[in-house]
């Protein structure tokens, strides 16, 4: 079986089932595991990365209204791969290649391989959708066994989250230029950790906010993971915020809860690692109960009323 991949938690669940070696083409995006770095590209990205965030969301906004892709396919190069399945998403215009330009590729290769669409919008679907990959490749067995170990942790942090007295108000931002609510699984993850989301409604697609909207909420705790950013990117767009009225009054910027985590890993991606996600995000909103487990990062605490200063990472805690 040769498999192609066309969106990164795809190229992490295929890899998490045990199929490295049949991985033989992956998107511009993939990086994880790193090994995936090495493989034939099959996609390209029609917006400039290094944009600023604003224009990043004026571009996007202004394809998607003319109907025209962000991504592309390079057919010759999935030509040459000859896959036999193809994994891909309708989920969001802005992730991936259109479905139907998938499809339409696809009639055109050798073999006509099957293709396999993904469209969680739930921490369940998420988990269902490793099941589908499992059984269009034959792997149900191993497929239920991941899906068991990954709900054995949502159990743990859900147990633990039950004891809670207190459950902070939580903004998760998925984009600060314009802000966006966090969305779809999003709301969830929150809402497990021991967090109220206010902004961000589960299994809907995250919305653009306007500020004044992210203070009448009045967050206890902003926690900020911008969709494809890096920490580091993500904390150069920070010091913009010391010019949004209202900011330095918030109840998170007052008590120094405001985080930024890698995006681009977690949160983002629908699979597997939405549940280190998970045990990020209630680590950090409740440490004291929360243990963060071995190998997973926290985020970085920014001094929210100067927030060009952060504190260093801490892998054991953040508090």
């Amino acid at each position: 079986m040769r498999i192609v991949s066309l969106l990164p938690s795809a190229t992490e669940i295929i890899c998490t089932l045990g199929l490295e070696e049949q991985l033989v083409g992956v998107t511009h995006e993939c990086d994880y595991p790193p090994f995936v770095r090495q493989l034939p590209k099959v996609t390209r990205t029609l917006i400039p990365t290094e944009a600023s965030s604003a224009e990043i969301d004026r571009l996007v906004r202004q394809q998607l209204q003319r109907g025209g892709a962000l991504y592309s396919l390079d057919l010759p190069v999935l030509q040459a791969l000859q896959p036999d399945l193809i994994v891909t998403q309708a989920l969001c215009d802005v992730c991936a290649v259109a479905e139907d330009e998938v499809r339409a590729a696809a009639c055109m290769l050798p073999g006509r391989p099957q293709v396999v669409n993904l469209e969680p919008q739930t921490l369940s679907e998420v988990l269902a959708a490793i099941r589908q990959v499992g059984a269009a490749l034959g792997l149900e067995q191993r497929a239920q066994g991941v899906i068991e170990a990954l709900s054995s942790r949502i159990a743990a942090v859900v147990t633990r989250t039950a004891r809670l007295k207190h459950r902070p108000r939580v903004a998760l931002l998925e984009w600060l230029d314009p802000p966006f609510s966090c969305g779809h699984w999003n709301p969830e993850l929150v809402r497990l950790a021991g967090g109220i989301e206010g902004l961000g409604q589960e299994g809907r697609p995250s919305r653009t906010l306007r500020w004044d909207g992210v203070l009448a909420w009045q967050p206890e705790v902003v926690f900020i993971a911008c969709c494809g950013f890096s920490v580091e990117r993500t904390l150069s767009e920070l010091p913009a915020l010391q010019f949004v009225p209202g900011w330095q009054d918030l109840p998170a910027v007052r008590s120094g809860r405001v985080y930024v985590t890698d995006g681009s890993h977690y949160f983002s991606r629908p699979g597997p690692r939405l549940v280190d996600s998970l045990e990020i995000l209630a680590h950090t909103l409740h440490p004291e109960i929360h243990p963060l487990p071995n190998g997973l990062p926290c985020p970085v605490r920014v001094n929210g009323s100067d927030v060009g200063i952060f504190t260093g990472v801490s892998e054991r805690g953040t508090s």
